[in-house]
């Protein structure tokens, strides 16, 4: 259990250095990790995670959380979450007051805008790593498809979306 631990802080510590542009950014490796390297779970398992964090009130990111708990309890939460968090929170108040210092820098505009396309991509990635793990019939594929479509044309809350899914997948699965 201790090793697991451990390897649980090791892992959520560095993804926490590596979220940036958002907790999103991380999903493609944090699924690497708990199910391909670790094993602790999965693909599937880890896409219904996800789906349960997203719906859950609180943080995008409560899925740090939800793998704790689903690897090793109570500790593995604790540990996923204060490894998660702790890092990328002391990171962001450091850079807060250097980029506060630089803010009439015209160096700080080009750094900026250059970072927005690297993000976009980094979350896209994660989509498709999670509609990847979730679609296992052509049934799945129309009901992502869909889901992709009315989120992109539309500024329907999310929630309506994981709602109006689960009545599909009742429907047409049973």
């Amino acid at each position: 259990m201790t090793q697991t631990l451990i390897a649980l802080g090791l892992i959520f510590s560095e993804l926490s250095v590596l979220a940036f542009g958002g907790g999103n950014t991380i999903l493609p490796e944090m699924q690497r990790q708990v199910v391909e390297v670790h094993h602790w779970m999965t693909a599937e398992d880890f896409s219904a995670l996800f789906a349960l964090g997203q719906a859950a009130p609180g943080p995008n990111l409560m899925i740090v959380t939800l793998v704790g708990w689903h690897v090793a309890g109570f500790y593995g939460m604790l540990v996923t979450t204060i490894a998660k968090f702790g890092p990328s929170s002391l990171v962001t108040i450091l850079m807060l007051h250097v980029w506060e210092r630089f803010k009439d820098r015209p160096w700080r505009r080009h750094v900026q805008s250059g970072l927005l396309p690297v993000t976009a991509g980094l979350v896209a990635a994660s989509a498709a790593l999670i509609a990847n793990a979730s679609i296992s019939n052509g049934i799945l594929a129309a009901i992502t498809a869909a889901t992709a479509i009315i989120a992109l044309k539309t500024k329907l809350h999310p929630l309506w979306l994981l709602f109006g899914g689960a009545m599909a997948g009742m429907i047409f699965l049973r």
